[in-house]
């Protein structure tokens, strides 16, 4: 799949103070991008540092066959997380719970490219790469 990237940003999970502000001026500067997209929106998260504690991009991104900027591997296999979108919390917790699988050995993660679909209906989904 061939994803066009409207904004991104470099961050840490548990290093950056300033993680939750870069994350709503992405995609405060994305959203006007986006303003008549009633197709799915991507928020990518790729050129992981080594895994969920380390440094990671974050990029938001629509579906676009002529792009080149991310193309995600055809051959990937994804664990897929339903988001509680009636949850303000939602996607916090769907992250929580992932971090939490992987810490038990459950979910054995790629770190290759990992993304959250947002649907036009508000649905939301995080797709994380695992590893064969």
């Amino acid at each position: 799949m061939k994803l066009k990237v409207l904004s991104s940003i470099r961050t840490n999970n548990f290093n950056d103070p300033e993680i939750m502000n870069k994350i709503k001026e992405l995609w405060k500067e994305a959203s006007f991008k986006l303003e008549n997209n009633n197709k799915s929106t991507y928020g990518v998260y790729h050129g992981y540092e080594s895994d969920y504690q380390g440094d990671y991009s974050l990029s938001v991104c629509v579906k676009e066959s002529d792009s080149d900027d991310i193309e995600l591997p055809e051959n990937e296999n994804y664990n897929v997380f339903r988001v509680d979108s009636s949850d303000e919390q939602g996607i916090l917790k769907a992250w929580e719970h992932i971090w939490k699988l992987e810490e038990a050995g459950e979910l054995k993660r790629a770190y290759t490219y990992d993304f959250e679909k947002y649907y036009p209906n508000g649905d939301v989904e995080i797709n994380i790469a695992v590893k064969e």
